[in-house]
């Protein structure tokens, strides 16, 4: 587990495997990532505890289909950190492509469990044949 004070090798690193693990689309796994009572701001959304997210994404990955993300790292400090991302992803009901922009702050507990995400995001219908990071399924 990668733990706060923060150093840049560190703060790309927690990225990192927080790109690879909601890549996975396994919202259990995902929800292990944070603390018990953890605190989220997801748009317009406010969550609290491992339980609520782990609902949340459940019914985000049966909305957005095919859905690959990337993360940045923006900014860290101490125990902080800021990302830019985006994903693309395809809507279940309407079969529109979306690719989704945002800013995430995350704050992080001694134990290197994030505390607190805090998501601004975007979203922008997009043609398949722009996609940068997801593959469009073979029909």
């Amino acid at each position: 587990m990668i733990k706060p004070p923060f150093t840049l090798d560190s703060a790309r690193q927690k990225v990192q495997l927080a790109e690879d693990v909601w890549n996975s689309r396994n919202p259990e796994k995902v929800s292990l990532a944070y603390t018990p009572g953890s605190e989220w701001r997801n748009r317009d959304i406010f969550l609290t505890g491992r339980a609520a997210i782990e609902a949340f994404l459940t019914a985000k990955w049966q909305r957005e289909l095919h859905y690959k993300l990337r993360k940045e790292l923006w900014a860290y400090s101490d125990n902080r950190i800021a990302v830019r991302f985006e994903y693309e992803w395809q809507h279940t009901e309407t079969g529109q492509w979306m690719r989704s922009y945002g800013n995430e702050n995350w704050e992080f507990n001694e134990d290197g469990l994030m505390a607190r995400r805090y998501a601004s995001i975007n979203d922008l219908a997009i043609d398949p044949a722009d996609l940068r990071i997801a593959t469009k399924p073979e029909a």
